[in-house]
């Protein structure tokens, strides 16, 4: 019996990675130093995998960015505006596509599915000169060759790299993007027969798309491209890859009908539905690839429960063709639990990591086998039936306090327009107000503060001076440049949820459990083990403390109740709860600040695949957030924020929050957002579409900020225009930040002064 991994995380047990691309960017290391660590990573995850006895080792899984880029570099989709000229992509090239340069801007920036992994858009159209450009998969299969381990190279599969992509600037909206599909098919076809001459046997194409509502045309694409693949295929086995949902029945069938194609992969994790089509039909002779090990999730797989469902399956598909495998690819999932120490020993016994998800698969496989490690299983059984009974999980308060939830809308008493004339009598704002998002870099200095207050080796008292001066720094900073509504640039916080998560309880927390986001930034979300609570205030202290700094109005900022479950690893045991938000919301209106920020950044985020479940899931997202705020008064002014994902086919939604003023992103895609305003949406709250992107180095003119503002205004009315970045700022530098928000701040003092001469 065979074990399969769809793909590992790149950033390395300690972040390695991440390190090491920040030092090249930063110009302190240079490009062999970079690839340096790479390779070292690389021969470890392989070597890790082959030792456990993995079968299906994949390779190209790594990435300096994400493997969507890589495919565009692969297909040489360089945008013209990078001034690449043909050749073999560099990291110039490739990382100005991510990030921008002082010239340009980055290409776009959207969410990997329903996950909070990001990737960079294609930007394609009829003009595109594909060649083949860019021979990581290659080289990777072969380096791991050269050390012993024949690897499965994994590429982003033709379709789905087309259908995950966008109309280039100035092409039709309506251009099909699959008419492009007999152009990069000669391209697949050359990395193909490059593989196979470098001895590959297996090949995995991740056609994830295969999960979402696909019409007629869009799955006749698959059959297409790999009957004209077929040839090229010809002497590989080739595993068809999908994820993160249900493959539906009429993408089952042409998915399984494919010519060429020796076996597929299922997430049987948050696809169990796939099962019943499995039973009612799995084409003889070829290969299942069973994802039962859940690579989204910290929990401990129930092994037991997995070698029933294993067992079933092979009746199906016979012994001989069924493979173990991880759900999805292991990217979404912390390392290694063996770098954890400070979990305690039961929580930590309820835990599996990437690495331990490895074992976890091996193990599986080898009992299906005949060889099954009975003191593993015994381990893992007792583990299960621990976190079941454990009275740490169960909160009896919290559940009656989420039971009485129920029955009421929660909606605010007076409609939004009401609410706004209310707020500006208070706060006295100009037409369109600047503000920021909420944070601000994150120094070295502030970070070594926080490491040692953690660690115990500064006071109490020396940590919040450290901390005040900082906020007053941040908050001197905004007064000179003149922006109308202040943040306290959140310098106690590293993270957003965990800071939040850390005050609650049913949350744990890890040491090195991160996560890549996207490029060299990572996320250590939070564990939710148990029922939630808040055992004390959280935010009280520092939002006083800020506001008694400035005369102008600050925004105390809080995390939303979806976006803290969907940046956590999340129980799988039991219902989402947005409780907690509520009664910290209830305090905080006690407060001198007449503001406060509710981040939803990740409501988008978390919605389902399938256009059959959106409707419950919106339903229960909207009404979350206006649990937290339902009870203010009218003058209370709540913003909420959401960042990096297609927000226009659920901006009914974001209307049905209530929210007094919304910030969004809006610039890395082309001002996308505003379109829906264009087309007839009337948004009569406040609403501040990002002016400038703040994931790239790169700082935008006054004139540029000025002439996004003009668009807004094309389609919004100027007494709901608010002028803010696209998102928060600590992953930038000072340098980068002051000039930006400078020329930001100037901008909308041009337009003010431009509107009030045409009164």
């Amino acid at each position: 019996m065979a074990s399969h991994i769809v793909g590992y995380p790149r950033m390395g047990p300690k972040r390695e990675l991440k390190f090491a691309l920040e030092s090249f960017w930063d110009g302190k290391s240079s490009a062999e130093d970079l690839k340096k660590v790479a390779a070292d990573l690389r021969s470890s995850i392989w070597k890790q995998m082959a030792d456990a006895g993995t079968k299906y080792i994949p390779s190209n899984t790594f990435s300096y960015y994400d493997q969507v880029l890589d495919t565009t570099a692969m297909l040489g989709a360089v945008p013209p505006r990078y001034g690449w000229n043909g050749g073999e992509i560099g990291f110039d090239t490739y990382f100005s596509m991510a990030r921008g340069n002082a010239s340009v801007p980055a290409m776009e920036m959207t969410k990997w599915f329903d996950t909070n992994y990001h990737f960079i858009v294609p930007e394609l159209g009829p003009e595109v000169k594909f060649a083949y450009s860019y021979h990581k998969a290659v080289n990777e299969y072969k380096e791991a060759k050269a050390l012993g381990v024949d690897t499965v190279p994994v590429l982003v599969g033709p379709v789905s790299y087309l259908l995950l992509s966008k109309p280039a600037k100035g092409v039709e909206k309506s251009f099909s993007l699959l008419s492009l599909l007999g152009k990069i098919l000669p391209i697949y076809k050359e990395v193909v027969c490059e593989l196979k001459a470098a001895g590959a046997s297996w090949i995995q194409f991740d056609e994830p798309t295969l999960v979402k509502d696909l019409d007629a045309h869009q799955l006749q694409a698959f059959t297409q491209a790999y009957s004209e693949l077929e040839s090229s295929l010809s002497g590989l086995n080739v595993i068809i890859e999908t994820y993160f949902a249900d493959v539906p029945a009429e993408a089952f069938e042409t998915l399984t009908a494919l010519k060429g194609v020796t076996g597929f992969g299922f997430d049987l994790v948050r696809g169990t539905k796939t099962l019943d089509l499995i039973r009612g039909g799995f084409p003889s002779g070829k290969y299942l690839f069973a994802g039962l090990v859940d690579g989204r999730n910290i929990w401990a797989n129930d092994l037991d429960a997995s070698l029933i469902t294993l067992h079933a399956l092979e009746g199906v598909v016979g012994k001989d063709k069924l493979v173990v495998s991880t759900s999805c690819s292991l990217l979404h999932t912390a390392v290694d639990l063996v770098n954890e120490t400070k979990l305690d020993n039961e929580l930590k016994s309820w835990l599996a990591f990437a690495a331990q998800k490895v074992v976890e698969v091996n193990a599986l496989a080898k009992a299906l086998a005949g060889h099954k490690d009975e003191a593993f299983f015994s381990t893992n059984a007792a583990a299960q039936a621990s976190r079941k009974s454990s009275p740490r999980v169960t909160n009896e308060a919290v559940q009656k306090a989420a039971a009485a939830l129920k029955g009421s809308d929660h909606r605010r008493a007076t409609n939004v327009s009401a609410r706004l004339d209310a707020q500006q009598k208070k706060l006295n704002l100009p037409i369109l107000p600047t503000t920021t998002i909420g944070s601000f870099p994150q120094t070295i200095e502030l970070r070594r503060v926080r490491r040692e207050y953690k660690a115990k080796k500064i006071s109490e008292g020396d940590y919040v001076k450290a901390i005040k001066e900082e906020i007053n720094k941040v908050v001197k900073l905004q007064e000179e440049l003149d922006i109308d509504v202040l943040v306290h640039g959140e310098p106690e916080r590293n993270d957003m949820v965990e800071y939040f998560g850390e005050q609650l309880s049913g949350f744990a927390f890890t040491v090195n459990g991160w996560v890549q986001s996207y490029g060299s930034r990572c996320v250590k979300p939070p564990i939710i083990y148990g029922d939630v609570s808040r055992p004390k205030p959280m935010t009280v202290f520092w939002s006083t403390m800020a506001q008694s700094m400035t005369a102008r109005p600050m925004k105390g900022m809080l995390t939303g109740p979806v976006t803290i479950l969907n940046w956590s690893f999340v129980r799988n045991d039991q219902p989402r709860l947005p409780w907690p938000l509520r009664t910290k919301l209830r305090i905080l209106k006690k407060l001198a600040s007449m503001l406060f920020q509710i981040d939803e950044a990740a409501l988008r985020e978390g919605l389902p695949l399938r256009k059959s479940e959106e409707a419950f899931y919106l339903d229960w997202a909207v009404h979350s957030f206006r649990i937290t705020n339902c009870g203010v008064e009218d003058t209370t002014q709540i913003h909420t924020h959401m960042c990096y994902s297609n927000f226009n086919d659920i901006i009914h939604s974001i209307i049905d929050m209530d929210a007094d003023v919304i910030t969004i992103e809006n610039s890395r895609s082309d001002e996308k957002l505003l379109s829906v305003f264009r087309e007839g949406v009337k948004y009569g709250a406040g609403i501040g579409p990002g002016v400038y992107d703040i994931h790239s180095p790169r700082i935008p003119s006054t004139e540029e900020i000025a002439d996004r503002i003009n668009k807004m205004l094309a389609v919004l009315e100027t007494n709901i225009l608010w002028v803010n970045p696209d998102c928060g700022l600590k992953t930038r530098k000072y340098a980068e930040v002051n000039p930006a928000l400078k020329n930001m701040v100037a901008a909308a003092k041009l337009l003010r002064t431009q509107l009030a001469s045409t009164k």
